[in-house]
């Protein structure tokens, strides 16, 4: 069965997924692999959003985090202070899923500027909970479309702390939570080093080179000792997340939907 980069990107963030996670989902990519878990072989995570939702089962995937869909199917909406001081900062989520702007070989995540910060060439939207979710949640998972401008050797701006610029400040800093474990792209995962917390290459998605993520990654990337390749996506997996995709399309708009 024939599918693009992009699903396979999504499918292989998905696969992370446990059933029993308390998840809190970002916007975008994160909440596309976030719903295919559940629809697929994770039904019984709890996906919450920034907005207050808390095990919520979209139909569609939402605009933003302040889409009506998530607290119609909801299991309960409590307020944003509840949610991140009781939620999130009491340690009851155990994966955040983040994307962003820019990413370095840390995890470290800009999702402020690119450029100069007192005059930016591109100015973003901003952390939003994204910081928190990075220090507060048990694991910390990443998706993002792989180029050289995102997979940057300096971020412009730190938005969201990964391990920090050297991969040490996270723990010197004595934050209890693991922080990013995985990062899923288009072209292949990286898991960080053990030691030095720097994203290494352990997969490459079918079709990929050693060669291609060399050329999309902006730092000289490292790869594991052992790279294995990624599963392809089952029929089933392909099937509910085009069927989730043209749900989306149908009510927002096909640019909702990628």
């Amino acid at each position: 069965m024939t599918y693009t980069a992009s699903e396979m990107m999504t499918i292989a963030a998905a696969r992370a997924l446990r059933n029993d996670d308390v998840c809190f989902v970002g916007i975008g990519l994160p909440s596309a692999a976030c719903n295919v878990a559940r629809l697929t072989h994770a039904p019984g995570v709890t996906l919450i959003y920034e907005s207050g939702a808390i095990a919520t089962r979209p139909r569609v995937l939402p605009l933003s985090i302040g889409d009506g869909e998530l607290c119609e199917t909801a299991l309960t909406t409590v307020s944003v202070p509840e949610m991140f001081r009781y939620w999130l900062q009491g340690g009851r989520i155990t994966v955040g899923f983040l994307g962003g702007a820019q990413v370095d070989r840390y995890g470290n995540l800009n999702s402020t500027v690119i450029g100069s910060y007192r005059r930016p060439t591109v100015r973003l939207p901003g952390a939003g909970g994204a910081t928190e979710i990075a220090a507060s949640c048990g694991r910390v998972f990443i998706v993002m479309r792989h180029h050289p401008r995102a997979f940057v050797p300096r971020l412009d701006f730190v938005t969201t702390l990964g391990h920090g610029p050297t991969g040490r400040e996270r723990r010197a800093l004595g934050i209890p939570t693991a922080g990013p474990v995985l990062l899923v792209t288009d072209l292949c995962i990286f898991e960080p080093d053990p030691e030095t917390n720097e994203f290494l290459v352990a997969a490459v998605h079918p079709g990929v080179t050693c060669r291609e993520v060399r050329e999309h990654t902006g730092w000289s990337v490292r790869f594991a000792a052992e790279v294995r390749e990624t599963e392809p996506p089952a029929a089933g997996e392909l099937e509910v997340l085009r069927e989730l995709q043209a749900r989306t399309a149908r009510a927002h708009g096909t640019a909702a939907a990628e």
